[in-house]
């Protein structure tokens, strides 16, 4: 077990461990602290536990100190500088003439370096940006790109709600949201609906996502085939929430309209699959027919096994002379041409015949061989 206090340093931010360093600290209090980003001034989120070692992912960083008055002052000076620091980098980003929003600015608490957020639908070259404004402010220039997710969390606004946005009020993560939510919760998937301000889907849809899966599991899907108290029919329409179902019975005139029941009234019978004919009701057990006995058993016509002719025993032969024997009017093979297999029956083009070595030619007699003989 490990004392840590929780660290937040935005308002609806992560919250990060540190160790208090024997300080007992309340939740509301801020804090110096030495992050990634250099020295930071946090708000104490959760005030002292203790925890299990498994949850401390990485080693503890102990706090500098409690923060003091004059801490808290050059936090809000801070804050004006990044107000003006915001104009500054908007002037330079029109004159450099680049397809980029600026959203925020940030300066760390020792102004050692400050941070500008934007968002762009691609790529976008900033060097020259960076150095216009390190000329400027004189310090370390950051440039951070965001999704638009991110940006709406640090602008807020109004849902279709009616409500402030969700992330920017209590949600510290986003968590992944996908169409499939939307269709097993039966809502339109019209994106106009169903997409928040930024434009994606509204993190909303994950809130009863559990409860709708644990609801599908109990309930009759619809095009079903169920047992009801009136009879038997076929599932028209299911609401979840309400636990009722909408089913046409197979005894009603085709005009009729469905009857709803509760789902602990309702039995499954058989899936959204093929089912049988309306009006007919599938055979029980007891009305199935028997199985007809197989020919052997029971046909006349059939002879006993002993009266049928034996039939004679083929020699086992091994694998190898199974093979068929090779044939004995077989062409030999002929040589491969460059392109490929030659055709049959042709000859390759290129295939010259062999040369005949000539026969060398005997050296002429001399004068005394023919005088002498």
């Amino acid at each position: 077990m490990a004392e840590v206090i929780g660290v937040r340093f935005k308002n609806l931010g992560k919250v990060y461990y540190f160790d208090p360093c024997g300080e007992t600290l309340s939740a509301g209090e801020h804090v110096i602290v030495e992050t990634a980003r250099g020295v930071e001034c946090g708000e104490v989120a959760l005030a002292n536990r203790e925890i299990d070692d498994s949850q401390i992912t990485q080693s503890l960083k102990p706090i500098i100190r409690v923060a003091t008055p004059a801490d808290l002052e050059r936090q809000k000076n801070n804050a004006q500088k990044e107000v003006e620091a915001f104009a500054i980098c908007q002037q330079k980003i029109a004159a450099h003439k680049l397809d980029m929003k600026l959203v925020g600015a940030e300066y760390t608490f020792d102004n050692s370096k400050v941070l500008f957020y934007f968002t762009a639908d691609g790529r976008i070259d900033f060097r020259e940006l960076v150095k216009d404004l390190a000329s400027v402010f004189r310090t370390r220039i950051e440039l951070r790109q965001i999704g638009v997710r991110d940006e709406a969390k640090m602008l807020g606004g109004l849902g279709i709600c009616g409500r402030p946005f969700c992330c920017s009020q209590f949600l510290a993560g986003f968590q992944p949201v996908s169409i499939k939510m939307a269709k097993e919760q039966g809502l339109s998937l019209n994106p106009t609906k169903i997409s928040g301000t930024c434009g994606r889907l509204m993190c909303c849809l994950k809130y009863e996502q559990e409860a709708y899966q644990e609801l599908q599991r109990t309930t009759p899907p619809q095009g079903s085939y169920v047992q009801t108290p009136a009879g038997r029919g076929v599932v028209t329409d299911v609401s979840l929430i309400a636990g009722t179902l909408k089913v046409r019975l197979d005894d009603s005139s085709p005009d009729a309209a469905p009857q709803s029941f509760a789902v602990a009234q309702v039995k499954l019978l058989h899936g959204s699959g093929p089912r049988p004919r309306p009006g007919k009701q599938p055979p029980t057990a007891a009305e199935k027919p028997a199985v007809a006995p197989t020919a052997d058993a029971t046909a006349p016509e059939a002879a006993p096994a002993a009266s049928r002719p034996e039939q004679p025993e083929q020699p086992h032969r091994p694998r190898e002379q199974r093979r068929r024997p090779p044939q004995q009017h077989r062409r030999p093979p002929q040589q491969k041409a460059r392109g490929g297999h030659p055709p049959r029956g042709r000859k390759p083009s290129g295939q010259r015949p062999e040369k005949q070595p000539r026969p060398r030619k005997k050296a002429p007699e001399n004068s005394e061989q023919k005088s002498n003989g």
